[in-house]
């Protein structure tokens, strides 16, 4: 089925509910929304995802989340920072200039930054370098941490604990442990980001019983988009892509393995972000 250029698709439609979304990870500075990037803003905006955090993972993806978040103030957002694959890029000269990208209006947290074993595109070294001090740059702008960690959580919780009471909050984005870090993470005082891992019955069933652990205070929606497609979308998209627009199908599985209204989940998460990376108010737009 085609997908409208302008309007949502039959997948989010059929949620059926009327109440604000923040997706809090979504890299729409991905080549692979070069083509409708206004569209896809566009649909989401009309399925009720109101703001938008776009992650920046390099230097030249946190520009171009910066420009994006300029091009539409108080509805997109960026974070600034170095994804661990890229850990070997984070010159001197770099950090530098994300020293200064970091400071603008339009960023809300450093990052995305952590600690990746799983893919070893980098270094464990230069990984463990890159992620202290990006996290000594989040403390010295004072603003939360936007993290990744994949097969690499005793490492990644030493050296996030030990800088943990100078950082001003962040978010385990794109959770996909046990409960053994779970409980870590809430025990320090992270936010969790969920994405549409949860919907993947291979991979993310375990989720389901770990989400109901989640104070709602703490509890974060995101769609990682372009990646991370909802397994259990029906029909699913030609191109195969996530975008902002999957945020209420996540939302409701959510929601259904919470035990709880999707309509309150989505009041707690929103809220929950906006206090996070202190972001306004704007009206629903539908």
């Amino acid at each position: 089925m085609a997908m409208d250029p302008r309007h949502p698709s039959p997948h989010v439609t059929a949620i059926g509910f009327n109440a604000p979304l923040i997706d809090i990870g979504v890299n729409l500075a991905h080549d692979s929304y070069d083509a409708d990037r206004d569209a896809v803003i566009a649909r989401a905006h009309d399925v009720g995802v109101v703001q938008m955090v776009v992650t920046g993972s390099c230097g030249p993806s946190t520009r171009n989340a910066i420009e994006l978040s300029k091009a539409h103030p108080g509805r997109l957002f960026a974070t600034s920072g170095v994804h661990p694959h890229h850990a070997t890029e984070l010159t001197p000269e770099l950090l530098a200039e994300l020293d200064g990208l970091a400071r603008a209006p339009e960023v809300v947290a450093v990052g995305e930054c952590g600690l990746d074993y799983y893919r070893n595109y980098s270094p464990h070294p230069a990984q463990r370098e890159t992620f202290q001090r990006q996290l000594e740059l989040a403390i010295r702008v004072g603003k939360p941490v936007f993290l990744h960690q994949r097969d690499a959580h005793a490492d990644f919780f030493a050296i996030l604990r030990e800088q943990w009471r100078d950082l001003a909050g962040g978010v385990a984005h794109c959770f996909t442990g046990g409960d053994a870090e779970l409980d870590s993470y809430l025990d320090l005082g992270l936010a969790i980001g969920i994405t549409g891992w949860i919907c993947d019955e291979r991979r993310g069933r375990h989720l389901l019983d770990l989400v109901r652990r989640i104070p709602a205070d703490r509890l974060l929606l995101e769609t990682d988009g372009p990646y991370l497609l909802p397994r259990d979308l029906d029909p699913k998209p030609a191109s195969r892509r996530n975008e902002p627009a999957f945020l209420p199908h996540i939302a409701s599985v959510i929601a259904r393995a919470r035990g709880e209204p999707v309509e309150a989940l989505a009041r707690t998460s929103t809220d929950a972000a906006r206090t996070l990376f202190k972001l306004p108010q704007v009206p629903a737009t539908h």
